[in-house]
């Protein structure tokens, strides 16, 4: 009874919008998910047995129901799931870098799968360069799968006549390519996606700025201690731990809603009430599969 309760709620979250410009969060987790592979700690195991426990990993769905226009930040691993949710394939994609949780889904959009015909993904320089020259990826520029939208970072573009986006460059672990946030901007409001970056003070730019120029930002929660990962160094994956955000941002007055996304399967967030408890009473949230918010 619980599952169908729960499956009910989330119909109900995800349903199509009845108009306007707004953002539906698609997933919270860090590239693995939840069930993460392999875990067997209480939150895994659980989530392995009720669905209803399990979050994807970290994506933003973008609406413009007056255009008729749907987007996706990142094609993660859930992609068919999140795309779903959304209501059915989008009219692009916003890539932010070459890690496996934010561009694995775009198989999904090959022979084998949807066959697609030139869907829009907009990435960096970069990014493109990636996906065109390595295997399996070049075969959907190839086929005419997905037809690349390079962007420049810091400037903006047009996603519809009501939503634009500007890409802004992060420092990050840039193996395979860089690393961009987007800044979304509707008719009313702004909204900040940032899902990963090492830490706060290699930035070019003080986060503090930027939270001051937008309405709601969404920022990474990778981790909320450092010892999270036993026998493995906080460097080798560095993120700016949760604390260490708030105390950056705990001084803001009347600025951005600040929610927390991609949080790994370690991070207390994800199970310890608590916790969330006193993050809300400090003025900040955890985001959550569903959660609208008008542009």
């Amino acid at each position: 009874m619980f599952v169908i309760t729960a499956l009910l709620a989330a119909a109900l979250l995800f349903a199509p919008a009845s108009g306007g410009v707004e953002a539906v969060v698609l997933g919270i987790a860090q590239d693995g998910g939840v069930p993460h592979l392999g875990c067997r700690q209480r939150l895994c195991v659980e989530a392995r047995r009720d669905p209803s426990r399990r979050r994807f990993v970290s994506s933003l769905g973008l609406v413009d129901a007056t255009a008729g226009k749907r987007f996706v930040i990142d094609a993660t691993p859930d992609f068919e799931s999140q795309v779903e949710r959304l209501g059915g394939l989008p009219d692009g994609i916003l890539l932010t870098h070459a890690h496996i949780g934010h561009y694995l889904g775009l198989a999904q959009l090959g022979r084998e799968v949807a066959n697609t015909r030139a869907m829009p993904v907009f990435c960096t320089s970069s990014m493109a360069r990636f996906l065109r020259e390595n295997s399996p990826w070049s075969r959907l520029v190839e086929r005419g799968n997905i037809a690349i939208r390079e962007v420049h970072p810091d400037v903006e573009f047009a996603l519809t006549g009501s939503l634009r986006a500007t890409a802004m460059r992060v420092p990050h672990r840039d193996e395979d390519s860089d690393t961009v946030a987007y800044l979304i901007a509707g008719p009313s409001r702004r909204l900040l996606w940032l899902p990963d970056i090492d830490k706060w003070e290699k930035w070019d730019k003080r986060i503090e700025d930027v939270v001051r120029t937008v309405d709601l930002a969404f920022l990474d929660g990778t981790f909320f201690s450092a010892d999270e990962i036993p026998g493995r160094s906080i460097a080798e994956i560095p993120h700016p731990l949760v604390p260490e955000t708030v105390s950056r941002l705990s001084s803001r007055q009347g600025a951005a809603s600040v929610f927390f996304i991609h949080l790994n399967h370690t991070n207390r967030l994800l199970w310890d009430a608590n916790e969330v408890r006193r993050l809300r009473d400090n003025g900040f949230g955890v985001a959550f599969e569903g959660q609208r918010l008008p542009l």
